[in-house]
């Protein structure tokens, strides 16, 4: 994920921010702080353009009220999404309930026990019951009418913070001395939490934050850890349930004020400032449920006193000192693109899987699977590779993950049980690699068409050990055969893990925390080079040659590093740049870049929501966009919105793919309409591309210009288009070249016209033939003046049969009248079997001469008819 900050709004007179909470339904969020100030505010995007959605789309206040009714410091803020509420308490242990009405915020209802203030509230995960904490050890919960349940007052103790379990059953109270007390829904104590996380660890601490996530969205794993715990002094721990007693700990080393979950509890933002510096520095830290850091995000100001995330899980909203800071995120979604189908994976709430689209964008349909522990999908070409944790009943016992090829239907074509964990998986035309941090591990993968003859006759045992290696980062492998597969090794610890992956055909970039850059060749694994950089690599992408690697840092740098040796022309210096030299180009809050397929020195980057096409290093204008780029190839860029595709995942729509033209491409296109052929051709001379001399030879085409077409068509290596300018220089007739030209470009309607009008008609039928249009074909012989070919009649009429038969459609105006006309006695035959029309039967059979083949055929009627004269 990457993540960066926004957007900045100020509170009025400089009034310190105490609380902060986002509306995961509506939107609203609501942001409290001294002097009493309440606000409701809400962020919308106002646009019409298709491609601006999002986070790209520009957002406004839409809503800024200010509600009334607190003099004290408003403390704790609270939403009830499910019946469109906000409970909000101050200082003086005032708590307001809020409700929505035409649009506005109104007081609903007020309670006050006048004797202790107010540390916490939660809503249960149906929005029925609320409750809440005073410091004095009071506890009530209450209906969401305004009813109280039922009260306690637990005596001395401080409480500071309360949590509903998912299903409402149990309700966490933490206190002020970092205990954390178990009780029922009705008020039961049950146990003491034992909070493991806190060992060795002496003097005061305070509980920072619970939070249970209920699960409204699935989980990213069967018995994922959900429930948070953190403290002040930064310990953590993350449980699967409220007596876990192996939970995973965390220690963030910082001073924590405030931990939540996203919206489908994938990552948990812990904020605060970090300990140990000079000066204090805010930020947010974010993990996995498994402890897994993912980012960090510095926020300016003195103090950060909560963090709320926005409801599809793209931004946060940050209380700090008197202003509100906005984050975009951009999120690691599992998914992938191959042969025009987007597979991208969600996780919902009633299944343990997770649900894996494959959505084929050329037909708008879609191919639904489910994955349990799916760790990340990975595409290239024609396939696609689902990596997974293996099913705990599997017998092979030792083997825990893996890798599963599939096709872009999502049918199973091939998989591998592996015993390293495979954290980066890249795959090429040939080779899927996936590496743990100590290890890489190579699959020359086979599909059934790519398997010649030769490799058929081969002993299966020999090209089954060559498929299939394990490599230690450590070693250094001289690409030589090393005997059986051998997952032992993998397991030898190394101080220097790998952190990113990244292949080509032919060569294998591996890159380490270290900073050091592994190249190696393929298919023969040998290692060919090593690179030293100052940062750590977060992604690694090759050009299509493999001899420049675009590397993206932790913090969002995108660099370059030449892997051959450039020539002077290229550095532009004289001088000849050693193999490895650094480029100088550099780039900030990078978050994704693709390089194009048919050119080494064109790629697309997305830099926060602003994408840059870049040429020989220097970049267009930027196209204003939060895309995922799929496909770079013919100067097209195919991005698609996966935001929001994930915000109805079982309902794609084809508007959420976006295609971009590059300058050159859109440059020749206005030349060709506005200047001219001839200046055109020379900008294209001067930028050549095969899709830039296609776009010529068409737009020649159109204007017969014959030379410059076939000129064009030479450049772009069409055969096809070669031929066919060939075969148009040998028509005559103007009329005629403009007909067929209009055939080449699919207006087959102008094309039937223009040979009508030419009085060609046997050239329209011709066409609609070729087309596989019988109606239309039987409709020109039926037209036409003069004599029609019987026989093609009957070829018509054969071929209508065929297109209701195929559909089931025997009967009346369908296949048995076409088939009848066009005298084909064996289909006809069928067409009386499938309707059970056995007069039908005798009369075709009495037709028939004698010896015919259909006449045996009557033997297995099972009706007694009479026989034949």
């Amino acid at each position: 994920m990457f993540i960066y900050l926004s957007k900045k709004i100020a509170i009025p007179n400089n009034i310190r921010l105490k609380c902060v909470s986002w509306n995961k339904d509506q939107g609203f969020i609501a942001c409290g702080g001294d002097e009493g100030l309440l606000k409701v505010l809400k962020l919308e995007t106002q646009t019409d353009d298709a491609k601006l959605k999002g986070l790209a789309a520009p957002s406004n206040l839409s809503m800024n009220q200010t509600l009334e009714g607190h003099s004290g410091a408003v403390q704790v803020v609270t939403w009830n999404e499910q019946y469109q509420k906000l409970t909000t308490s101050d200082q003086n242990g005032l708590i307001i309930v809020w409700m929505l009405y035409k649009g506005c915020w109104y007081e609903e209802m007020i309670n006050n026990r006048n004797k202790s203030v107010v540390r916490s509230m939660s809503w249960n995960a149906d929005g029925q019951k609320i409750c809440i904490v005073y410091e004095d050890g009071a506890v009530i919960v209450g209906s969401v009418d305004g009813n109280r349940i039922w009260g306690k007052e637990l005596k001395g103790i401080q409480l500071a913070h309360v949590a509903w379990s998912p299903d409402s059953k149990i309700l966490l109270f933490g206190m002020a001395n970092g205990e954390i007390h178990i009780y029922d829904n009705q008020g039961n104590f049950i146990m003491k939490m034992t909070v493991s996380c806190l060992h060795n660890v002496t003097g005061a601490i305070s509980i920072a934050g619970i939070h249970w996530y209920a699960g409204s969205e699935g989980y990213v794993e069967p018995d994922c850890p959900c429930l948070a715990i953190c403290f002040d002094n930064g310990r953590c721990q993350v449980m699967r349930y409220e007596s876990d007693e192996s939970p995973v700990f965390i220690d963030t080393l910082m001073n924590v004020a405030s931990i939540q979950w996203n919206q489908c509890g994938s990552v948990l933002a812990v904020a605060g400032s970090l300990r140990g510096m000079e000066k204090e520095v805010n930020v947010v830290q974010f993990y996995t449920p498994f402890g897994e850091h993912l980012r960090t995000l510095k926020v300016p100001g003195k103090q950060m006193t909560e963090v709320a995330w926005e409801g599809g899980g793209l931004r946060i909203g940050l209380a700090v000192d008197s202003y509100i800071y906005f984050a975009n995120i951009r999120p690691d979604y599992k998914w992938g693109y191959c042969s025009n189908t987007v597979v991208y994976a969600y996780t919902k709430p009633d299944r343990l899987e997770y649900c894996v689209v494959f959505w084929d964008t050329k037909n708008n349909e879609k191919f639904v699977k489910y994955v349990k522990s799916l760790m990340s999908i990975t595409t290239s070409g024609d396939f696609c590779i689902l990596a997974t944790k293996a099913d705990d009943t599997h017998p092979q016992v030792h083997t825990l993950y893996v890798l599963v090829l599939c096709n872009s239907i999502g049918t199973p074509l091939d998989s591998k049980y592996i015993d390293i964990d495979p954290l980066f998986v890249t795959m090429t035309k040939t080779h899927v690699i996936a590496a743990s941090k100590e290890a890489f591990y190579t699959w020359q993968y086979r599909v059934a068409k790519k398997l010649t003859a030769m490799e058929i006759n081969q002993v299966s045992r020999t090209r089954k050990e060559g498929r299939e290696r394990v490599y230690h980062i450590d070693d250094s492998p001289s690409g030589t055969t090393e005997g059986p597969l051998d997952f032992a090794k993998a397991f030898t610890a190394t101080r220097d893990p790998i952190c990113c992956i990244t292949a080509t055909d032919k060569t294998l970039i591996v890159g380490r925390e270290s900073g050091t850059i592994h190249k190696y060749s393929l298919p023969n694994v040998a290692l060919v080079q090593k690179y030293s950089l100052n940062y750590r690599a977060y992604q690694l992408s090759l050009n299509c040659t493999s001899s420049r690697l675009a590397i993206i840092d932790i913090s969002g740098v995108l660099t370059f590093l030449d892997l051959e040796v450039r020539s002077s022309s290229d550095d532009g210096s004289g001088s000849q740049a050693g193999t490895g030299d650094p480029s100088k180009f550099e780039r900030k809050d990078v978050w994704d870049m693709l390089w194009a397929n048919d050119n080494p020195d064109l790629f697309a980057m997305m830099e926060k929501t602003r994408m840059y096409v870049f040429r020989n290093l220097d970049p267009e204008e930027p196209i204003q966009t939060s895309g995922y780029i799929c496909n770079f190839e013919d100067l097209e860029i195919k991005s698609v919105l996966l935001d929001e595709i994930m915000k109805d995942p079982e309902r794609p729509n084809k508007d959420y793919l976006i295609n971009f033209e590059i300058r050159s491409l859109r440059d020749s296109r206005a030349l060709i309409e506005k200047v001219g052929i001839e200046d055109a051709s020379q900008f294209i001379e001067d930028n050549p591309h095969p899709r830039l001399w296609r776009l010529l030879a068409e737009a020649a085409l159109q204007k017969l210009d014959l030379k410059t077409a076939e000129q064009a068509f030479v450049r772009c290596k069409d055969y096809q288009g070669i031929e066919f300018v060939k075969s148009l220089g040998n028509l005559q007739s103007e009329a005629m070249k403009q007909a067929e030209v209009a055939a080449y470009f699919g207006r087959f309607e102008e094309a039937e016209r223009m040979y009508l009008d030419m009085d060609r008609r046997d050239l329209a039928i011709s066409l609609r033939i070729k087309l596989g249009d019988w109606f239309r074909v039987l409709q020109l012989l039926k037209t036409g003046s003069g004599d029609c070919d019987d026989a093609l009649l009957e070829q018509a009429y054969n071929a209508i049969g065929d297109y209701f038969a195929d559909r089931q459609k025997w009967y009346g105006v369908n296949a048995v009248q076409y088939y009848l006309q066009g005298r084909n006695q064996e289909r006809l035959a069928e067409c009386y079997y499938m309707l059970e029309d056995y007069d039908g039967l005798e009369r075709l059979a009495s037709s028939l001469p004698e010896n015919h083949k259909l006449l045996p055929v009557r033997a297995t009627v099972n009706v007694c008819l009479p026989p034949l004269s």
